[in-house]
């Protein structure tokens, strides 16, 4: 598929260029807010590969210890980025483990972060308020297992909504995940759940299908990426892990402007697939995972996403171009 570029600068933000401890970046979230480009990415640290090979090997069953801080990042143009001098966030108490895998929407000239959190009882999604991204208001985290959340920039028929991945083991089987969405009338309290894309309405997803960068809103619906998971037991695509059996591809939809638990389009194909060697070669290979979309007044579409869970890239598009790829559905 050519409808997208890569940037010729990819890897657009990489472990090397921030200024403190850093090993992995990817995963960030990206908007603009108050005439800049800003970005917050997830950083994990704190082991290397000499760390993970006796694991991987299967010489010793202990998992390296790694830390998980988010980044801060601004840029004038949206490819080269000013990393600010330390993280911006870190969250760690005896129940709270980490904070990782940012998502930014603007609300009301507001930005509210959604991310993970991981605790001792379980996987939280969560929303944050900030105006400074110096200091975070969480509104509200879910029961476990909940992850992978993004915002509407607006309300819809007064309601805020949001789209998320459940993770239900037991009643779809285990990694058999999709992608739902909720409304809340306050950003706190959150209900109306239904399903927006099983994993079976994706022919390269048989593993698990989810949220990846905010919606954006054109004339034609609500156009937003998401993650696409292929599952092949057969196949050791390689990374920190034994066996890594896995390959992400990032997808494109179209959802109704009104009722955005509907999807009125759908590309039959990966919009992004694992072609490069930084989206090939990592942390984890094979894996795709957009994260931050930006529609510009020109019609060019910018697409973060993180590569091989160890860098950050840029894609782009024409929005005309991604609208003619959501075929739609009956």
């Amino acid at each position: 598929m050519n409808t997208i570029t890569r940037h010729p600068l990819n890897p657009i933000l990489k472990a090397t260029d921030i200024p403190y401890d850093a090993s992995l970046i990817f995963n960030a979230g990206v908007a603009k807010y108050q005439g800049r480009y800003v970005m917050v990415f997830r950083n994990d640290f704190g082991s290397t590969d000499d760390d993970w090979r006796p694991f991987r090997e299967g010489k010793t069953d202990r998992v390296p210890r790694f830390d998980t801080t988010l980044g801060l990042a601004f840029s004038n143009d949206g490819v080269k980025w000013e990393v600010q001098k330390s993280p911006c966030w870190k969250v760690a108490t005896d129940e709270i483990g980490r904070v990782y895998d940012p998502r930014i929407t603007v609300i009301d000239g507001v930005a509210h972060i959604c991310f993970a959190m991981d605790t001792k009882h379980g996987l939280r999604g969560g929303i944050a308020r900030t105006e400074d991204f110096a200091k975070f208001d969480i509104l509200s985290l879910s029961v476990p297992d909940n992850r992978n959340m993004v915002l509407f920039p607006e309300k819809i028929g007064g309601r805020y909504f949001r789209l998320e991945r459940p993770m239900p083991v037991y009643s779809r089987g285990r990694d058999c995940f999709d992608t739902w969405s909720g409304w809340s009338p306050d950003l706190k309290h959150w209900g109306g759940h239904e399903l927006v894309l099983g994993v079976e309405d994706v022919p390269f997803a048989n593993d698990k299908t989810g949220p990846a960068a905010p919606p954006v809103k054109t004339s034609k619906g609500w156009l937003t990426t998401f993650h696409a998971v292929w599952r092949d037991e057969k196949v050791n695509y390689g990374g920190w892990e034994r066996a890594w059996h896995k390959k992400y591809y990032g997808g494109i939809m179209l959802l109704d402007l009104d009722n955005p638990a509907k999807v009125i389009g759908l590309s039959r194909e990966p919009l992004i697939s694992p072609e490069t060697d930084y989206e090939k070669k990592g942390f984890r290979n094979d894996v795709i995972f957009p994260g931050g979309m930006i529609l510009e007044d020109s019609g060019e579409v910018k697409i973060y996403y993180g590569a091989a869970d160890t860098v950050e890239a840029l894609a782009t598009a024409h929005v005309d171009d991604l609208l003619a790829l959501c075929l739609p559905v009956q």
